[in-house]
């Protein structure tokens, strides 16, 4: 191989690698995302369930609340509550949340034989 050649391999390579490291981030499943505008639901996606759905609106109308609210799947769930929400209100949200309707296992029936 020629000298030019090998260069541009190894700088191919190394742009690669970059690209890798800077947009790998590693993200979640995202299961469902409420955005709330003064207090009010403006738009949602995915899955909510129908009681933190409820309480999450009643939290977020009382307090006038301008937010997002997410949750992720990787590995465990996690929820993600937009930064310029208080610290109170942002655990007030969490006690509401149900953490142990995702901690389910699923049970694969397809493969157990009777």
């Amino acid at each position: 191989m020629t000298p030019t050649l090998l260069k541009i391999v190894f700088i191919a390579i190394a742009i690669f690698i970059v690209y890798k490291l800077i947009f790998s981030g590693k993200k979640g499943l995202t299961l469902f995302e409420m955005h709330f505008k003064e207090g009010r639901l403006t738009s949602h996606k995915g899955k909510i369930p129908d009681k933190f759905a409820k309480e999450c609106r009643a939290i977020a109308k009382s307090d006038k609340l301008t937010c997002t609210v997410r949750a992720e799947k990787l590995g465990d769930v996690r929820l993600h509550v937009s930064a310029n929400v208080s610290e109170s209100i942002t655990q007030r949200i969490r006690n509401v949340f149900p953490f142990e309707y995702y901690d389910k296992k699923q049970v694969d029936n397809s493969r157990k034989m009777s």
